[in-house]
């Protein structure tokens, strides 16, 4: 980055996808490329541990979050140790089997505390983390989508409710919404929002971990203002119950339909993965007025999972060259 002053990075999503993208910002905060990262994480989660700690206590599930932040652990010992310690799973038969360490802190001081972001500020000092993870709403949310039959009638739509049981549908989704609609969002994430040189989108579940950003109106508003470029991140493949069938371009046509006013700088996909559907793809980027940017960034074992390593390289390639 010689000649060019380091960026200010907003990435918004959840789950692996985003844990994936945040690892790779990480990168680039330690080779001064970034100097503000800020990851925005879906807090619509309602099964496993997340599930039963938000039902028990009606917080926000951790799930997510609790990911986001064991990705921003440094590499040295202290950050490697706290990111395996977060990440931990009980195992036995009783009533904490299935429970994560890292959940169990973060619900400890949002108790303890009383406040959500202001816990998940503690949380990461303790970690020694290389950014800031803010959650997307300040009220626990539920996923609801329209779902249309496998036989592809579009009369017979059916309405699938939470997190779990949208990704999971065997039908195909034509749509999703929030409940709620329009939910509180923390002033911190408009500021971080307003204030990024970049803004990235993806990879990540599309329907339940990408899209629903797009869904709360403070955030799509704060989007469509801030002067940051944003950068779609396409998924390496099709996801089985979420986006069955999909392509690189159906994944970037599906997010332009729920947020058709989203100003998009640039689409990233992996070389490999576009293939045959490159065509398609640049039609679909040229219609949303983006640029497409081709770059190696998958796992080289074939589990269609990015390579934060190579995710790094390209999002330093982009963002040098603006």
């Amino acid at each position: 980055m010689a000649g060019q002053r380091a960026q200010a990075v907003v990435a918004l999503g959840g789950g692996h996808g985003l844990h994936a993208s945040l690892t790779a910002l990480r990168i680039l905060v330690d080779d001064l490329t970034v100097d503000e990262l800020t990851a925005v994480v879906t807090v619509a989660d309602n099964g496993g541990s997340s599930g039963r700690l938000r039902g028990e206590f009606g917080v926000l599930p951790p799930g997510d979050l609790r990911m986001a932040l064991a990705a921003l652990c440094g590499d040295d010992e202290w950050g490697d140790t706290w990111a395996r310690v977060l990440q931990h799973r009980f195992e036995g038969e009783g009533e904490m089997r299935g429970h994560v360490v890292g959940n169990l802190l973060i619900v400890g001081l949002w108790e303890l505390l009383g406040d959500h972001v202001d816990a998940l500020d503690w949380v990461g000092r303790l970690l020694g983390a290389k950014g800031r993870v803010l959650p997307m709403a300040m009220t626990p949310m539920d996923i609801t989508a329209e779902v249309r039959a496998d036989d592809g009638d579009p009369d017979r739509l059916t309405t699938v409710r939470g997190q779990v049981e949208v990704a999971t549908t065997e039908g195909v989704i034509a749509s999703i919404a929030l409940e709620p609609p329009d939910p509180e969002v923390s002033p911190a994430v408009l500021t971080a929002i307003e204030e990024a040189d970049w803004a990235v989108l993806g990879p990540g579940s599309w329907f339940t971990s990408v899209i629903p950003h797009l869904l709360v109106p403070q955030l799509r508003e704060a989007l469509g203002s801030t002067a940051a470029r944003l950068i779609v991140v396409l998924n390496l493949a099709e996801q089985q119950g979420e986006t069955h069938g999909f392509g690189p371009a159906d994944h970037l046509a599906v997010l332009a339909e729920h947020a058709p006013d989203l100003g998009v700088h640039t689409v990233l996909a992996d070389r490999e993965s576009v293939g045959d559907h490159l065509d398609e793809l640049r039609a679909t980027v040229n219609a949303v007025g983006a640029e497409l940017v081709l770059d190696d960034i998958a796992m080289a074992d074939g589990s269609h999972r990015h390579d934060p390593e190579l995710l790094a390289m390209a999002y330093a390639r982009i963002m040098q060259s603006t």
